[in-house]
């Protein structure tokens, strides 16, 4: 992610802020990609801190907000928090994708629709199943709590567990739809990733019988359970390492290699280029965590067939 600038004094905001520290308001343009100043809100920004300009399309709500179809029971106060970090998460996720031009205004496909839900309701406790149906994406907004997110990362056996994660794996199995247009796209696919139309709740259930193990192809024992799920945890992977790299360009963190001023990992079209200088910066910033007991950043292997799908999704997500 970009470090920005405040458009009032010229020093540094960052992409959740509301405010720069001269008092200046600050309204993020997704179009743009930049800080800038105004009133055309986000008519969430009071209720979660939506600091993305209005669209006017969207009668009153942001770029990111216009996504979100149904919303937490507010009714329980725990939700609404929970709430504000989840769509922080896809705002981050979206802005993201933005830099390669995808759900801008040239883009004129399909855009994902948005169920954030949570366990806890007025009515009692539910039941809330992550995924993608179609174009629509549900989200359980309880794990935005780090305790009930850590709690069932280590029930689970997962080396990484996030909300940004979580939206960056569904939204990839909205972008497999849109790319899926394209013949060409579907036959590379499958070269790499196997038949997406085989029996998806069979290949699961058997996946949650007996995990298979990552092994040389699969960047985790999850994606080896169907090919959709191999391009979504393939994908998700990629938009963390190309962010790592880029946020750390914006941060002047530096490399053997160098990572000059102004580079701008999301136009780099070298994908093992950008996924060694992510290894590198994560092998270091992870002898910094340890000096705090803290955990690794990115605690995973990239072989080379996990590296080989990396690069045929970069291709396609930056020139669709």
């Amino acid at each position: 992610m970009q470090i920005f600038r405040c458009p009032a004094c010229e020093g540094r905001v960052y992409f959740h802020n509301l405010t720069c520290a001269c008092g200046a308001t600050l309204i993020f343009d997704p179009e743009a990609q930049d800080m800038r100043s105004g009133d055309d809100f986000c008519s969430n920004r009071a209720d979660i801190g939506c600091n993305w300009q209005a669209e006017a399309e969207a009668e009153g709500l942001c770029r990111s907000c216009a996504t979100t179809e149904t919303v937490p029971d507010l009714r329980e106060a725990e939700n609404l928090p929970l709430w504000q970090q989840s769509e922080l998460a896809k705002r981050w996720v979206l802005a993201n994708l933005g830099r390669w031009g995808w759900f801008a205004k040239a883009d004129t496909g399909a855009r994902p629709t948005f169920r954030m839900l949570s366990e806890k309701s007025a009515g009692g406790e539910a039941h809330i199943v992550m995924g993608h149906a179609q174009g629509v994406i549900t989200i359980n907004v309880t794990e935005a709590s780090e305790a009930v997110r850590a709690q069932r990362q280590e029930e689970l056996g997962e080396l990484y567990r996030t909300m940004t994660g979580h939206i960056r794996h569904e939204i990839a199995h909205f972008l497999f739809l849109r790319l899926s247009e394209d013949r060409g796209f579907l036959e590379g696919f499958r070269e790499l990733f196997g038949d997406e139309s085989r029996d998806y709740a069979a290949a699961l259930a058997a996946h949650y019988e007996s995990p298979g193990s990552a092994g040389e192809d699969h960047i985790t024992s999850y994606a080896t359970a169907h090919p959709h799920e191999d391009w979504a945890e393939t994908i998700a992977h990629l938009l963390h390492l190309v962010d790592l790299v880029d946020s750390a360009a914006a941060a002047e963190l530096s490399l053997p290699d160098g990572l000059t001023s102004g580079y701008d990992a999301y136009a780099d079209p070298d994908t093992e280029a950008v996924i060694t200088r992510a290894v590198d910066l994560s092998i270091a910033v992870n002898h910094v965590n340890r000096a705090l007991d803290l955990p690794d950043v990115y605690p995973f292997v990239l072989p080379d067939g996990v590296r080989r799908k990396f690069a045929f999704a970069h291709d396609h997500l930056r020139l669709r």
